[in-house]
């Protein structure tokens, strides 16, 4: 199936984040939905003057691809590089902590750009700056300072289990 969204059509919305002064921006709809695909999300995003956009983060099982389509912003990339960007730039975020990015709009007027996201089921998004983790799809963020070892607590796992079962030879 092939789909055409306009950018002169698309309604934009506030983020969920309003309430968080720094970063505003609005979105049009999950346009990928709209499309009915299922291995990519897109949306546009237009990024209001003065804000920043999702705080610093990068992602473990996703890539991302942004195409700047009117305006300009500041890239702020892995290790603290920050690069001026504008229209018609394509910005590629691989995975890793190489990949990590924030945008800052340094200007007047809304930088617009179309957000690109590879969907691989589960993807784990870390915040530098905060120490947070966070599972996609479910939103839900822990602090990275619980790292904790895999067998961590699981000593004395017999005593879990029923005498009668573990008792057998």
């Amino acid at each position: 199936m092939a789909n055409v969204f306009s950018l002169r059509n698309l309604p934009f919305e506030l983020n969920r984040w309003a309430a968080l002064t720094e970063f505003s921006w609005h979105t049009s709809p999950d346009l990928s939905k709209i499309a009915g695909s299922g291995n990519l999300s897109f949306s546009v995003v237009s990024l209001d003057p003065g804000k920043y956009s999702y705080p610093f983060h990068f992602h473990r099982n996703a890539e991302e691809l942004f195409v700047i389509l009117t305006g300009k912003a500041i890239l702020r990339k892995f290790n603290n590089e920050f690069v001026e960007i504008g229209e018609h730039d394509v910005l590629f975020f691989g995975k890793g902590q190489e990949g990590a990015h924030q945008l800052y709009n340094n200007t007047g007027k809304p930088c617009i750009y179309l957000d690109v996201r590879t969907v691989n089921d589960i993807d784990i998004c870390e915040y530098p700056d905060t120490g947070k983790i966070m599972t996609l799809p479910y939103l839900e963020a822990f602090q990275s300072d619980s790292k904790v070892g895999y067998l961590a607590g699981e000593n004395n796992v017999s005593e879990k289990w029923p005498r009668d079962i573990i008792g057998c030879k």
